[in-house]
């Protein structure tokens, strides 16, 4: 390179020059660009890829959850067969005439139901029915029905349980006297009362 003259050098460093030039223009409005926008796609590529094995993951449950709606349904349905429907008062009545019978109650529905809204929880899908019912029994045997109803019962509360002394002589004596509300869960299509 030392034989090639002033002129030639000049000349070879300004093609580098303008080769190195051209290449970083190249490199800068051509090619940088065309990375960013593959790096981009990338990432939608990748998203998408995201999103299409989600909705894979969902079809593939598809059948698993619609056998678990089914299963609740069920569930629900057995829950509901024991509930106020119908006729609010007979059932009232049949209720407590048949559950009595495994205990030393005496136990009489007084006057008729109510049903209303449920008054604990607003917009609660289903309705409530009331009903006041009265009688006797010793404390123990009124603590077996009790536990035993609402254990027995899950969407029915006893409320409002009020307790005095009947005030009688002998085996009397020792009874007591109680008045309580029956609140139950009505299925949302019974007709008032």
């Amino acid at each position: 390179m030392n034989k090639l003259s002033k002129e030639k050098k000049e000349q070879i460093l300004m093609v580098s020059a303008g080769t190195l030039a051209a290449l970083a223009l190249v490199w800068f409005f051509l090619i940088s660009p065309e990375n960013v926008s593959v790096d981009k796609k990338k990432n939608d590529v990748a998203k998408l890829q995201r999103q299409l094995n989600d909705m894979t993951e969902a079809i593939n449950k598809a059948d698993a959850t619609a056998d678990e709606l089914n299963k609740d349904i069920a569930a629900l349905t057995q829950a509901e067969s024991d509930m106020a429907s119908n006729d609010p008062n007979a059932w009232a009545y049949d209720l407590i005439r048949h559950f009595k019978e495994n205990y030393k109650v005496d136990i009489a529905v007084n006057g008729g139901t109510s049903i209303g809204d449920v008054d604990l929880i607003p917009n609660f899908p289903y309705r409530q029915l009331k009903v006041s019912v009265s009688g006797t029994a010793y404390y123990h045997d009124l603590g077996e029905f009790i536990a035993a109803f609402e254990n027995t019962y899950p969407h029915i509360r006893l409320t409002n349980l009020s307790i005095d002394p009947v005030g009688g002589v002998g085996d009397s004596s020792e009874k007591l006297s109680f008045r309580m509300d029956i609140t139950a869960l009505v299925k949302s299509n019974t007709p008032q009362s």
